[in-house]
Formats: structure tokens, C-alpha cells, sequence
């Protein structure tokens, strides 16, 4: 074999060898997007019910039905003229 078809086949083998590793590459780089995809998707549905749960904190928090709740659960009311006691200094 004469160094004209060594080198010959060595680059042959050097050409497939970086054919496979860019093949490899993008196998990989299909994946990890796929796997992006999937992740903004939840990142997506988690985003909106944080929403949802914030809205409904925001209801549950409002002063008309914090007072609601504590005059019909508690038993709360607010105190008549007569039972206020004013302290002086």
C-alpha cells in the first residue's frame, strides 16, 4: 500500500468519522429541544395557574369578606359606643 492510499484512507475514514459526529450532534440537539419545548409548556401552564392562585388570593384577602367571615364564623361584631373606653394619659 503505497502513502498516497494511506492518506487517502485515513482522510476517508476522517470524513466519516466527522459525518457521524455531526449526526450525533444534531440527534442530540433534537432532544434537548424537544425537552426545551416540553419545559416552556409547563413553565406555560405553571405561569397561568399562578395567576389563578393569585386572583384568588387576592378575592379571599378583600376587607368586605374578611369581615364577613369573622361576623358569621367568629361571631365578631364591632363594639357598641357604650362598651369603647377612652384612656387619658
Amino acid at each position: 500500500m503505497s502513502l498516497r492510499h494511506f492518506l487517502i484512507f485515513v482522510l476517508a475514514l476522517a470524513v466519516m468519522s466527522s459525518a457521524l459526529g455531526v449526526v450525533w450532534a444534531r440527534h442530540l440537539h433534537r432532544q434537548a429541544y424537544i425537552a426545551l419545548s416540553t419545559l416552556e409548556g409547563q413553565r406555560d401552564e405553571l405561569n397561568i395557574e399562578f395567576g389563578r392562585l393569585q386572583l384568588e388570593q387576592a378575592t379571599w384577602s378583600e376587607a368586605n369578606r374578611i369581615e364577613q367571615v369573622a361576623g358569621t364564623r367568629l361571631g365578631m361584631t364591632f363594639p357598641a359606643d357604650t362598651d369603647i373606653v377612652v384612656l387619658q394619659p
